[in-house]
């Protein structure tokens, strides 16, 4: 059975730093993806990783960064300068399929799995 493990999460101050962690396990997967969603609004798309090339959303370009591990199956998200607007539940999803889909990937359909959510509180 496949499973997502998110960790890191937290209260932090604005313009402080996290680094969410995401572990795999029970099988591969292509892509990785970092989801969020605040109280009210819909489940947007943070960034998302598949081979070496990496997606960000607008919001957290230049502040937020992608990264995976292999050998430990595990994807990161190193978030910096964090704002209030920050502030949602991050969830990790992945897929495990080869076929490129190009932009679908910021969908959140586009992936099978899901972990749980981290909270993630930026306070001003």
């Amino acid at each position: 059975q496949a499973q997502l493990v998110e960790s890191g999460g937290g209260l932090v101050q604005a313009g402080g730093s996290l680094r969410l962690s995401c572990v795999a396990s029970g099988r591969t997967f292509v892509t990785m993806g970092w989801f969020r969603q605040a109280p009210g609004k819909e489940r947007e798309c943070v960034a998302y990783i598949r081979f070496g090339s990496t997606y960000y959303g607008d919001s957290v370009k230049g502040r937020f960064t992608v990264s995976r591990d292999n050998a430990k199956n595990t994807v990161y998200l190193q978030m910096n300068n964090l704002k209030p607007e920050d502030t949602a539940v991050y969830y990790c999803a992945a897929d495990a399929g080869l076929v490129d889909r190009g932009t679908y990937y910021t969908q959140p359909p586009a992936y099978d799995y899901w972990g749980q959510g981290t909270q993630v509180t930026v306070s001003s």
